[in-house]
């Protein structure tokens, strides 16, 4: 890679403390700041969901329409750059924190250069509206849902360039080992989509005044999505604060030759191609959940993947964020052994948290779907939903930590060659639950249930691939061990389980009428209940067990309350 430190025109364009040539964080220190982050985060967005499905419903035309207009920008992103910016910006960064200037000029010109490519992509994409709502939609979508749905896009798609902002300079942030600013500003864009639901429904009332498209304006349609976009334009502006801190001054840099991207382009390129294989996926899986309009659709596996996302978000994020910038400067000082022990301890780690989330979730699906669902039916159709994708919680935890390590290897060709493998799996299984309801094999309230089925399998076979091809490089994962601690965490989390769910019979349990889930109050309370006496179940064995990773975890905090005392 070529040394941007050996132009003398750009010395005058940043000024900088050069970084640490090693990561000198704590992993344990910076996986809480950002699981705390992360936790505040969700809790906001949790509430902001509760407003939305309020304020619009969850099965209905504006909602479906709302939720495929505010996916776009994601998908469009995603397409352009998701993953390449986490996958590619921390590797070079840290690498080229052995510059003479600790990487200031390259991260310069690259957040240069990123600002002006995501400006003209944001550009075209909401001049290209209409066509893009046209490509996610079925033909279930009437003429007057797709008006509605493209009015809403005009309004979403500047996201694009606000998500772009948020992660070039987030994964900056990241890769000098300043973790909170990344994860604590969404908790601003959590503040403004709130601030905006409820001044919506304050004028314009709730789902029963919102569900229909002849109930939409041009007033309800900027307040909504304006109020969305404005949330995530905070989030990534937030961001530019801590630069200093840092030890970075940015000023934009249009000397882009020598740059040093020669090689990131390659790693770049084939991660490009795995997200655009991806956006096949998003495509089919839309269009053939659009089918069920009315029913569990596009807005119910919306609202049912968040779900899904949650503890992930909480724990294996905020976990792997930490870990990825010290593995790839394990990989640039050519420390595989050190790499081995990372890969290994980070999935112990997150596996003791997400295996009991993943039992714990299962039990309580019902509830904490009401809490979101303005009826019981709506509760029902988006727990079966939930219930689906969770199978493919274990598997995309063990996924995402493997997917950070083809990036700091800049092994992408291989992370590519796994993602059309995938891809193919599920787009031939979605076209397949498409089909059966097309012939009435399947009934069309089963339609997102048979989606979400087919993707929680299609990401347990990514991780088998992925840790196979890994082996390669890497000789071995430690999977004896791994696997080990994964059956300890699951003998665990069943009795746990059983404890929860007998709590929520106790309660009333989860048919209609019953207090878990008649309405919001009670199905925060029965997930409160449920949920402390799962835990004490489950971390009480696991402690009386001595398992040494709840051990390893634990005993510092008792030793240090031990010395208060």
């Amino acid at each position: 890679m070529t040394d941007p430190g050996r132009e003398a025109s750009d010395a005058a364009s940043v000024t900088d403390v050069p970084a640490p040539a090693r990561p000198t964080f704590s992993i344990g220190r910076s996986s809480v700041l950002l699981a705390s982050g992360t936790l505040v985060s969700r809790a906001l967005g949790l509430i902001s969901l509760i407003i939305l499905a309020s304020a619009i419903g969850l099965n209905g035309a504006a909602g479906d329409a709302f939720a495929l207009a505010n996916q776009l920008p994601n998908n469009v992103y995603s397409l352009v750059a998701g993953g390449l910016l986490s996958a590619v910006l921390v590797p070079q960064i840290v690498k080229a924190g052995l510059h003479d200037d600790g990487g200031a000029r390259f991260i310069n010109k690259l957040i240069t250069i990123g600002v002006v490519v995501f400006a003209i992509v944001t550009g075209i994409a909401t001049a290209c509206a209409p066509l893009l709502v046209s490509l996610y939609a079925d033909a279930g979508f009437s003429e007057s849902r797709l008006g509605l749905a493209t009015a809403f896009a005009y309004w979403c798609l500047p996201q694009i360039l606000f998500y772009a902002l948020y992660s070039l300079i987030g994964e900056t942030l990241n890769a000098r080992g300043m973790f909170g600013p990344f994860t604590w500003a969404p908790v601003l864009n959590n503040v403004v989509a709130i601030t905006g639901l409820v001044t919506f429904m304050s004028l314009f009332g709730g789902a029963d005044q919102n569900r229909n498209v002849g109930d939409w304006t041009a007033g309800h349609i900027a307040l909504l999505a304006g109020s969305a976009t404005l949330g995530i334009a905070v989030q990534a502006f937030a961001l530019f604060f801590f630069l200093g801190r840092a030890g970075l001054k940015y000023r934009p840099d249009f000397h882009w030759r020598g740059v040093g991207l020669a090689s990131t382009g390659r790693s770049a390129s084939w991660v490009f191609a795995m997200f655009l294989v991806t956006q096949v996926s998003g495509v089919v899986e839309a269009r053939v959940a659009s089918t069920a309009t009315g029913d569990a659709s596009i807005n119910v596996m919306k609202y049912g993947w968040l779900m899904f996302m949650l503890p992930h978000s909480i724990a294996t994020v905020s976990i792997v964020t930490a870990y990825f910038t010290r593995m790839s400067a394990h990989v640039r000082d050519s420390r595989l052994d050190d790499l081995r022990t990372d890969i290994s301890s980070a999935l112990r780690s997150i596996l003791l948290i997400m295996i009991f989330a993943a039992v714990g979730l299962a039990v309580l699906s019902f509830p904490f779907s009401a809490i979101f669902a303005p009826s019981y039916a709506e509760a029902t159709s988006l727990a079966a939903v939930y219930l689906a994708f969770l199978p493919g919680l274990i598997p995309f935890t063990v996924f995402f930590v493997l997917l950070r390590v083809f990036y700091a290897l800049d092994m992408t060709r291989a992370a590519f060659i796994i993602q059309v493998i995938q891809t193919t799996f599920f787009v031939s299984g979605a076209l397949a639950v498409g089909a059966g309801a097309e012939s009435g094999w399947i009934a069309k309230e089963w339609i997102a249930v048979g989606l979400a089925l087919v993707l929680s399998a299609a990401v347990a076979v990514q991780a088998v691939l992925s840790a196979l091809v890994l082996r390669r490089p890497l000789g071995h994962l430690d999977t004896r061990r791994v696997a080990g601690q994964a059956l300890w965490f699951a003998a665990a989390a069943v009795p746990a389980g059983a404890v929860g769910w007998g709590i929520l019979q106790l309660l009333g349990g989860v048919a209609a009428g019953a207090f878990p889930v008649a309405d919001r109050f009670g199905a925060i309370v029965s997930m409160i209940v449920a949920g402390l006496g799962m835990a004490v179940v489950y971390f009480g064995l696991l402690w009386l067990t001595r398992n040494p990773e709840l051990r390893a975890f634990g005993q510092p905090l008792l030793n240090r309350i031990r010395r208060r005392s």
